[in-house]
């Protein structure tokens, strides 16, 4: 198991630990033991006996039933997580044939055999034996839950019944529409194309991917055997989901990671190249929600009061909302303190003969729409401390390429389109190295440099780096 691997499952362990020690905790308190006072009395002596008898070494303070429930809690997970059933989930099989009962009862009756050794070992001999038959059926049904990333993912925002797919020549009443990738998420369109027309096929997709939210492609090759270098590479450059579908064996034009399934006589080829997704998108989630819960906190009065300022110059609103571009193309309001007078943003077209820059960047110098001191608050970025709020609702990250207006889509190329893989964020490469840049080449350069090279630590790094570049560069907002 490499490195990577070790982070996603020491995620979702500590995940599940703080979630099965609360509830665990909660549940003893309230209904194992409830209001028999008595109860903690007898465990609480018969922990203490056996602490004289076995582990005199460990101190009172120690010997608490909370304590002992985590530890508990801690070997079970670790017995489970050496299973093999639990933590391998096929999204290549049948939503229908799913056998969640047998993947239940196996978790069942490891989690009953150890809640009952442990109760019997350690002598919680007076808890109610009905909420005992309770509490052996609710947790398994919660580590059911939590047996992959998509509930996890789903509480952090980013839930798999919200994707979206589209399907290239599979018929209506295709058995593999029922196939666990497919049917949790919503189909948008069904495309009927020439296999062998190449271009065709990316056209479509990148029409439909500059409109709205495509998450996975689902494509059936039919008795194809091959797909053209050029396709292939398209395919895999999308960052994107990809399910492909033949009654064929297939060869590819280069190596990639990818899965191949045999299901009802034809083969299913599903390679997954979007950059943030299962555990490293569970981690940077993790990562913005700690650290902006902390920056709100800090910053509290300083939003307080350039709400103030900004009310006095030029009355309400003093945050507007803005249609942006976020992950995968999905539309989201962005929330920014307002530095312009009221309708600013109806006259961007009428004064595009004053950008400077190119088409996609619309920046104008010492713009006249912008109130009196609202500049101030641009030239220090104070101005995009409301996004905070997006980063908590899961719309945007701390760090990634700044989200662009909805119009500003139409103007990418193939290769551009993949910005929209990664969650939009507050500050990026080009934040860093040159934001007051107002060539669009620059913020090409830099968020492909981003996607190529993202990890964590990258992140962690421009994060750290991005109030030096402020200060540093007096740098304007977008």
């Amino acid at each position: 198991m490499n490195f990577k691997n070790y982070i996603k499952y020491g995620v979702r362990f500590l995940i599940l630990q703080v979630i099965l020690t609360s509830f665990s905790i909660f549940y003893f308190d309230n209904f194992l033991i409830n209001e028999y006072i008595d109860g903690y009395l007898i465990i609480i002596e018969n922990l203490l006996e056996d602490r004289d008898r076995f582990y005199p070494f460990i101190q009172n303070e120690f010997i608490k039933i909370d304590i002992y429930i985590a530890f508990f809690v801690f070997v079970f997970l670790v017995i489970l997580y050496s299973t093999k059933f639990y933590t391998y989930v096929n999204e290549l099989s049948f939503s229908l044939d799913k056998k969640f009962f047998d993947e239940y009862l196996n978790i069942y009756l490891l989690w009953t055999s150890s809640l009952m050794t442990f109760l019997f070992i350690f002598r919680f001999s007076v808890v109610s034996r009905f909420y005992l038959f309770i509490f052996t059926i609710i947790v398994p049904i919660i580590l059911q839950l939590f047996r992959n990333t998509e509930v996890i993912s789903s509480i952090l925002g980013r839930s798999v019944t919200n994707e979206k797919y589209i399907t290239i020549n599979l018929s209506k009443d295709s058995i593999f529409k029922n196939l666990r990738i497919i049917t949790f998420r919503k189909n948008l369109e069904n495309l009927e194309i020439n296999l062998e027309n190449d271009t065709s096929i990316m056209q479509a997709i990148d029409t439909i991917n500059k409109e709205n939210e495509v998450n996975l492609i689902v494509i059936d090759l039919k008795e194809s055997t091959k797909i053209s270098q050029k396709l292939e590479q398209y395919l895999l450059n999308l960052n994107k989901k990809i399910l492909l579908i033949t009654n064929s064996k297939i060869t590819f034009n280069s190596l990639f990671i990818s899965k191949t399934v045999s299901l009802n006589g034809s083969n299913l080829i599903y390679f997954n190249n979007d950059i943030q997704y299962g555990s490293k998108y569970i981690i940077k989630r993790v990562i913005d929600i700690s650290i902006t819960i902390v920056v709100l906190t800090l910053l509290l009065p300083v939003l307080l009061s350039i709400s103030l300022f900004i009310v006095s110059k030029d009355g309400f609103p003093f945050v507007i909302k803005q249609k942006r571009v976020g992950l995968h193309g999905k539309i989201f309001d962005m929330y920014k303190f307002r530095t312009m007078y009221s309708d600013s943003h109806k006259k961007r077209e009428s004064m595009s003969d004053l950008n400077k820059n190119d088409k996609v960047i619309f920046k104008i110098e010492n713009d006249p729409r912008i109130f009196n001191g609202g500049e101030k608050l641009r030239k220090y970025s104070l101005d995009e401390l409301p996004q905070l709020i997006n980063v908590l609702k899961g719309e945007m990250s701390l760090v990634g390429p700044r989200p662009l207006f909805e119009e500003d889509t139409q103007h990418f190329n193939e290769n551009y389109m993949r910005r929209l893989n990664v969650m939009p964020g507050l500050t990026g490469l080009l934040q860093i190295n040159e934001r007051n840049t107002s060539e669009f080449e620059v913020w090409y350069k830099y968020d492909m440099e981003y996607i190529n090279n993202w990890s964590l630590s990258l992140d962690l790094n421009i994060l750290f780096k991005t109030p030096i570049s402020i200060l540093k560069n007096n740098a304007k907002g977008l």
